[in-house]
C-alpha cells in the first residue's frame, strides 16, 4: 500500500503548469490557480519531497547552440549485450550514465538491450566515446547508431489529464 497521496486536479493543473514552465514564482502560480500564496508554495514543496517533480532544469535551444558551438551530432544508439544477466545489465548502465554525452539511457525489451540518446561534438567524439562504451567492453555484441538529420519533435511533458476548471470558485488549499 502506498503511503504518497494521490494528486487532486490541483496537483494536476500545478504539474501541468510547471511542466510548460517552471519559472514562474509562486505568486504567479499562486493566481493563476486561485489559490493563496502560502497553499501554492506548500503543495509545489510536497510535489518535490514526494518525488513528482525530480528537479527544475533549462532546455536549451538547439538553433541557438548550434550558432554558438556548431550543430555537433545527435545519435540513438542500440546496444545488444551477449548475455542478458541482470549483472551485465547493470554493469553496462553504470558506464552508460557516467558519460556526459549520453543524455538518456533506456532498457528497452524485445530487441536490442539498450537504447541511447548521445549528443556529442563531432563525429571524432562520437568514436571515442564508442570506443569507451562499446569496444573496450566484451559483453557488447552489438551496436546499430541512428545519427539524426532533424529534429521533428523534442518534448519532455508528461500527458496529465486535462481537466475542468470549477466555474470561478477558488479551491480549497
Amino acid at each position: 500500500m502506498s503511503t504518497t497521496p494521490e494528486l487532486d486536479d490541483t496537483d494536476i493543473q500545478l504539474l501541468s503548469l510547471l511542466q510548460q514552465d517552471a519559472s514562474p514564482s509562486n505568486q504567479a502560480l499562486a493566481d493563476r490557480l486561485g489559490l493563496s500564496p502560502a497553499t501554492c508554495h506548500r503543495r509545489v514543496k510536497r510535489l518535490k519531497d514526494e518525488g513528482y517533480i525530480e528537479r527544475q532544469v533549462a532546455i536549451l535551444s538547439p538553433q541557438k547552440m548550434a550558432d554558438a558551438l556548431g550543430w555537433g551530432l545527435s545519435a540513438l544508439v542500440e546496444i545488444s549485450l551477449d548475455v542478458q544477466t541482470q549483472e551485465a545489465l547493470d554493469a553496462f548502465e553504470q558506464r552508460a550514465l557516467t558519460e556526459a554525452e549520453v543524455q538518456q539511457c533506456w532498457r528497452v525489451s524485445p530487441g536490442p538491450d539498450f537504447i541511447l540518446v548521445v549528443q556529442v561534438v563531432d563525429m571524432p567524439a562520437y568514436h571515442a566515446l564508442s570506443r569507451r562504451l562499446f569496444t573496450q567492453d566484451s559483453q557488447v555484441r552489438n551496436v546499430r547508431a541512428f545519427f539524426a538529420v532533424k529534429r521533428a519533435k523534442f518534448g519532455t511533458q508528461w500527458p496529465l489529464p486535462r481537466l475542468q476548471p470549477a466555474p470561478s470558485a477558488k479551491r480549497p488549499g
